[in-house]
């Protein structure tokens, strides 16, 4: 337990993010640079890398516990740009590379106030529309997840894939997966805390899968909101 753990924590540290240029990332405000996200976010746009089994995102993160809530979405306003990003529960959405609100300084803003908050670039294995993930995928992901942390971050080149980690939503869905054998099903442990390192909100569903030598499934009752690559 304790040893998942250490995992789960360097993965939050190393694989959810675009690691150096995330911190990067406007301060804890009310408000944060367009410039600063674009940056961010173009890293991983422009990696020469495998990254097909990978998604990037850009998650609005509140100082404060619960001040997220439903239906804030990420306002872009430029001079002459002006739109709304979409946020999924965990606040990510999908930065639009603009060319002209990264030349006007555009700033980003939630749609309410939220109080202080940072922009975080935060890269996932992507979802399965069936929810069936074979291991070996699974794996192939976290290694793809963690050769663009080690592009950019050298404190991650000591760093192996262990498993992943999938988060869940609080109500609405049934937190439910299995792992699927030759010889029969068998019911994984469903564990709460953050999506990612942090986040205040630290009361997420989530259930961990490490690797081994079998050939597998892991089946999900429902989507889960993010697959973190865990490393230690």
């Amino acid at each position: 337990m304790m040893r998942l753990a250490h995992a789960t924590a360097c993965a939050l540290l190393l694989s959810t993010a675009s690691l150096a240029v995330a911190q990067a990332l406007a301060p804890a405000s009310e408000w944060a640079s367009y410039r600063d996200a674009y940056r961010a976010m173009v890293v991983f746009e422009k990696y020469g890398g495998a990254k097909n089994l990978l998604q990037n995102g850009l998650q609005l993160v509140p100082r404060e516990k619960g001040a997220l809530g439903e239906g804030v979405q990420l306002v872009l306003t430029g001079k002459t740009v002006q739109t709304s990003l979409a946020l999924d529960a965990l606040g990510r959405g999908v930065l639009p590379l603009v060319k002209a609100a990264y030349d006007e300084n555009a700033v980003l803003a939630p749609s309410r106030r939220i109080g202080p908050f940072s922009l975080r670039a935060r890269v996932t294995i992507a979802p399965q529309a069936d929810n069936t993930y074979d291991t070996a995928d699974l794996r192939a992901g976290c290694e793809q997840a963690l050769t663009y942390a080690r592009f950019t971050d050298a404190g991650a080149r000591s760093r192996q894939c262990v498993g992943v980690r999938m988060v869940f939503p609080r109500k609405g869905v049934e937190t439910s997966v299995k792992l699927r054998r030759a010889e029969g099903e068998q019911t994984l442990p469903v564990s709460t805390g953050p999506a990612f390192a942090g986040d205040v909100d630290a009361d997420l569903p989530s259930v961990s899968y490490r690797f081994g030598a079998e050939q597998a499934q892991v089946i999900t009752y429902s989507a889960p909101l993010a697959i973190v690559p865990l490393f230690e």
